[in-house]
C-alpha cells in the first residue's frame, strides 16, 4: 500500500498563468530594462555634447541671469523708493524735501526681492542636482545672492514693518 502520490506515480503538475496586473508588471518590467540599457554608441554620444550646449544647463544659465538681472531691478526700485537726503545746506535755506518712503516702489522692491530669492532657491537646487565632479564649479555667485535677497528682505522686514 503506498500513497497515491509515491515515486511511481506522475501526477501532472498545473502550470499557473500569471494575472492580467502580473502580467502588465512584467512587461513594465521589461520595459524599463530595455530602457535602462544603454549601448556604448549612445553612452558616448551623450557623453560627447558639451555640458555648455544641454537644455538644462542653458536653464540654470537662464535662471541665474533672471536672478541678478531681478537684483539690479531692485537696485533701481531702491533708488526711487527711498526718501530724500536732506542736506544741512538745504535745512538752514528752508528747502523742503521728501521724508517718507515712496510705497508703490517699495511694495515692488518687496515684490522683486521675494521674485530673485525664489529663483536663486531654485537654480541652487538645479545646480546640487547637476554637479557631481570635482571640476564641477560650485556657483559662489548664487549664494552671494541668495545672501543679498535674503538680507535685504529681512531688513525690509524688521525696519519697515513689512
Amino acid at each position: 500500500m503506498g500513497n497515491k502520490n509515491d515515486s511511481n506515480t506522475s501526477v501532472p503538475q498545473r502550470v499557473q498563468e500569471p494575472s492580467g496586473s502580473q502580467r502588465d508588471a512584467n512587461r513594465s518590467n521589461d520595459i524599463e530594462n530595455e530602457k535602462s540599457k544603454m549601448t556604448y554608441e549612445e553612452l558616448a554620444e551623450r557623453r560627447s555634447t558639451p555640458r555648455s550646449q544641454t537644455p538644462f544647463y542653458k536653464v540654470m544659465l537662464t535662471l541665474n541671469i533672471v536672478g541678478w538681472v531681478g537684483m539690479v531691478v531692485v537696485l533701481v526700485l531702491f533708488h526711487y523708493a527711498r526718501p530724500d537726503f536732506i542736506s544741512g545746506v538745504q535745512q538752514y535755506w528752508g528747502i523742503e524735501g521728501d521724508t517718507t518712503w515712496s510705497e508703490s516702489h517699495l511694495s515692488a522692491m518687496t515684490i522683486m526681492l521675494q521674485v530673485c530669492l525664489i529663483v536663486t532657491l531654485i537654480s541652487i537646487i538645479m545646480r546640487a542636482r547637476r554637479n557631481r565632479r570635482r571640476s564641477d564649479s560650485f556657483g559662489i555667485n548664487l549664494f552671494i545672492l541668495l545672501a543679498i535677497a535674503g538680507i535685504s528682505l529681512i531688513t525690509l522686514a524688521t525696519t519697515l514693518g513689512l
